[in-house]
């Protein structure tokens, strides 16, 4: 959604856009193996766990069979590169210039070649545009290694204009980088909910089973109870769209359980819901989006500066739960949607601004 919106918004302001398609690193067989060997060791010893975590290609393109199509259909890409991204590669597509995208590409443990998205292949290239649009460390903490930090900042000064998603990502680029950077909003917040209305219209996407959203990426009977408080306080049905397993999570069989459903479906859920409870960094943009009233359960694990900054930044602190022990539905206030939606219509203008600026 990330990719489809900044896409969407610069050729809005008339430009030519592709994502340059980096492919994962895939598991080596030597990890594989250890895996497997640790694995069969823990089930010998009475655990009941799977031997196998990982999907064949085949498994794994029946997985994200739904997210692939979306892509295919609405965000352009180049060639699927496979090695290390280098300039020779790129060469065909005559770039003048290049944007690191958002999320967490600055999180060690998330992204896959994070030199590339410090643009290192292009150290000597001039002639090309440099930005990034609102990246993202996901945390406070620094996770760079001293040699890294020194390395990335050198890179990084070699920038054009640098953007951050969070408030500390700001003062982290200043005092670890020596780089200045400007606070923006997501990508997704550059279109309005009708662009997003507009892709389901056109999937025809029938209607959510329910008016309580669910969306937990990570489950745990405390957030259920949470799920449960709000559905009896406001006499609530409660849905969710999300695949029924993981793949980590099976035995023997179900693959099929682990589809991820459509993204225009998972759009569907905030056209339809009344009530919004997430553990998501993105449920909550998207109950902020659509105007619909929402708890935040705070997901440390994912990145938890991220929902402060967003949250802060709308006025909206107070529908961040920690637990459900510190949770009372009772005070819950009424969010005044005219106040935020100032904020969005002021923080996109910026946001736009950057853009055309650079």
């Amino acid at each position: 959604m990330q990719n489809y919106a900044l896409q969407t918004i610069l050729k809005k302001l008339g430009h030519e856009v592709c994502t340059i398609n980096i492919k994962y690193k895939e598991i080596t067989h030597f990890h594989k193996y250890v895996s497997v060997l640790k694995r069969v060791t823990l089930r010998t010893l009475g655990q009941d766990i799977r031997i196998r975590v990982w999907p064949t290609r085949r498994e794994a393109q029946k997985i994200s069979q739904h997210t692939r199509k979306f892509v295919q259909k609405n965000i352009k890409t180049t060639d699927l590169i496979t090695k290390k991204v280098d300039e020779d590669i790129l060469k065909q597509y005559a770039f003048d210039a290049y944007i690191v995208g958002s999320d967490q590409v600055w999180r060690p443990m998330y992204s896959p070649q994070l030199p590339t998205f410090f643009l290192d292949f292009l150290e000597d290239n001039h002639k090309v545009e440099k930005i990034t649009y609102a990246a993202s460390f996901g945390v406070n903490d620094w996770e760079f290694t001293d040699a890294q930090t020194k390395e990335f900042g050198r890179l990084l000064k070699l920038f054009d204009a640098v953007s951050v998603r969070e408030d500390s990502a700001v003062t982290l680029c200043r005092d670890r980088f020596g780089v200045d950077a400007v606070h923006l909003l997501d990508p997704t917040m550059l279109l309005d909910k009708d662009a997003y209305i507009s892709l389901v219209e056109k999937e025809q996407v029938k209607e959510s089973p329910g008016n309580l959203f669910s969306y937990i990426l990570d489950s745990s009977s405390e957030k259920n109870k949470i799920v449960d408080t709000i559905a009896n306080k406001f006499v609530l049905n409660a849905f969710s769209v999300m695949q029924p397993k993981r793949f980590s999570d099976l035995h023997r069989q179900g693959v099929d359980d682990c589809i991820f459903p459509p993204v225009e479906e998972w759009i569907r859920g905030f056209m339809d819901a009344q009530f919004v409870v997430t553990d998501s960094f993105h449920g909550t943009v998207f109950s902020i989006l659509f105007n619909k009233p929402f708890i935040s359960i705070a997901n440390k694990s994912r990145g938890l500066t991220r929902f402060t900054s967003l949250l802060k930044l709308f006025r909206l602190g107070d529908r961040l739960v920690y637990s459900s022990g510190d949770f009372n539905p009772e005070s819950l206030n009424e969010i005044d949607w005219e106040k935020t939606n100032r904020i969005m219509e002021r923080e996109k203008e910026k946001s736009i601004q950057f853009l055309k600026k650079n």
